[in-house]
């Protein structure tokens, strides 16, 4: 057995990547699809069009190679998203995706029933519209015909693996998000369940993620390509895949991803809860341990928001080429990242952008530096939080788009005052999910031993003490901002 193969089923693609068990990439492929957005706030997807991605996607990669020589495969992908089947296992209706904001009343709601603090208590996470619970609740009051006919309960890639399978599973790190799981406990809550009226009999079994979850049947093979029994990892969640594809899979170890959002995670051996709700706590992808993640709404999206505004015929590395002559600060000029509202450390629905400072002297490389700069501070945010929670950060590494940015990576191992790595393999989490494949039909005897020998990095940047200095400047002043706006923020959301 010479291959694995990951699969991530994403909100804009799925891909499947075929790599060899030393984690290098044989094939690639992808698949695109569209996100319906009925009305404003909302956003769906049908279930169909995954399924029909996985499969184009899987016969790409087995026309490569003798399918017989693929060893396992692991299933990551978008959390949260709400999968309802009936009985025969239908599809009930589109799915109820991640970034979907119509259950702002349920969110509500749910707090009420179960209090904020037991809440976070037993799921880690305060409420918010983007967890499958709220969803969920939404659908029983407004949809109580479609609530009565669901048969089964599950999320993206767990549909995936029913289609491949067979079987009704999903894991610890997906089924954290979906705020019906207690994180401490690894296992459903009924204290919640009953408390929302959720038939703890139509969710899946919860198995840790390099757990063997089942096989792919005969008719999925005959779709596929794949062969008939091959083993299906339990899997991951995006990030928490990401998290293995990076080599982050124990304390101490920590990565940043500037993708669209942004995303400070790190890895715990006990579920560390911050009472505040401003991280999410869920279990990783290691069993037996959890981790912790603080998100920048628009990260990336800042950026490419920026670049499309105002230099929409200069490239990113011309951009990185004329802002890395600029000096920290942007000559006293600050970004506030908050396009789409914050969730990390504000949870403010209400919060928008703002460039503070702004003078004749500026340029649009001075305003597309301060952009990444408060990206980077915003992404700090996150860091001293974790900080708070006395959980260390010896070793950072870096993913996403804004990755690629020599600039941003230095600026950003400036900002936190830790040295930053990227990685060979820009996989992230098809490369993790693989990995998981690999755990369940025993290519690797765990996932700390498959990170060690086959997740590789490309190079490290070091962090300057000075620069760490000059950007503090700029982070204080930054930081005192936000309540000064609070107020005037919901404001203006109000007009």
């Amino acid at each position: 057995m010479n291959y694995l193969i990951g699969i991530d089923v994403g909100t804009s693609g799925t891909k499947s990547v075929l790599f060899d068990t030393e984690g290098r990439v044989i094939a690639s492929e992808t698949v695109e699809y569209y996100m319906q957005q009925p009305r404003n706030g909302w956003a769906e997807e049908d279930p169909a069009d995954w399924w029909d991605a996985v499969c184009k996607t899987l016969k790409g990669l087995t026309e490569k190679v003798n399918p017989h020589d693929i060893a396992g495969l692991g299933l990551s992908g978008q959390m949260h998203s709400l999968v309802l089947l009936d009985k025969e296992n239908e599809v009930i209706r589109p799915s109820i995706l991640w970034c979907d904001q119509r259950t702002h009343e349920e969110c509500r709601e749910i707090e009420n029933i179960l209090g904020r603090e037991k809440l976070i208590e037993i799921t880690a996470n305060p409420t918010l519209t983007g967890f499958t619970a709220s969803k969920l609740v939404w659908v029983k009051k407004h949809e109580p015909e479609n609530f009565e006919r669901t048969a089964h309960i599950l999320l993206a890639k767990d549909y995936i693996r029913l289609m491949l399978t067979g079987e009704y599973a999903t894991e610890v790190s997906d089924a954290s998000g979906m705020q019906l799981l207690d994180v401490g406990r690894r296992c459903w809550s009924r204290e919640v369940c009953e408390g929302l009226g959720i038939d703890m009999s139509k969710l899946p079994r919860v198995y840790e993620s390099p757990e063997l979850t089942g096989r792919v049947t005969k008719k999925a093979a005959a779709l596929t390509g794949l062969p008939e029994g091959l083993p299906v990892a339990g899997g991951a969640g995006d990030n928490a895949a990401a998290a293995v594809g990076m080599g982050v899979w124990c304390e101490g170890k920590a990565f940043t991803t500037v993708g669209t959002s942004g995303v400070v995670f790190a890895p715990t051996d006990s579920p560390v809860i911050d009472p505040l709700g401003r991280v999410h706590t869920f279990c990783a992808a290691v069993p037996h341990t959890w981790h912790v993640m603080g998100v920048t709404q628009a990260a990336g999206l800042s950026l490419n928001w920026f670049r499309r505004i105002a230099l929409p015929h200069k490239s990113y590395r011309e951009i990185d080429e004329k802002c890395a002559g600029l000096p920290i600060g942007s000559e006293r000029l600050i970004y506030m990242p908050y396009l789409m509202g914050e969730r990390t450390p504000h949870l403010d629905s209400d919060a928008r952008g703002v460039f503070f400072g702004l003078s004749a002297l500026h340029n649009e490389y001075h305003m597309a530096r301060a952009v990444m700069e408060g990206v980077s501070f915003s992404l700090n945010d996150c860091m001293e939080i974790l900080r708070g929670m006395n959980i260390g950060v010896s070793d950072m590494a870096l993913c996403g788009g804004g990755g690629k940015s020599d600039l941003w990576c230095q600026m950003l191992s400036d900002v936190y005052g830790v040295n930053v790595k990227r990685m060979e393999s820009d996989e992230g989490a098809a490369l993790g999910a693989a990995i998981l494949g690999g755990c369940a039909a025993g290519v690797y005897s765990s996932v700390g031993e498959a990170c060690e020998a086959i997740v590789r990095v490309k190079n490290v940047t070091v962090s300057s003490p000075d620069a760490h200095a000059e950007y503090e400047k700029y982070y204080g002043i930054y930081k005192s901002l936000y309540p000064c706006m609070r107020e005037n923020f919901a404001r203006l959301n109000s007009i």
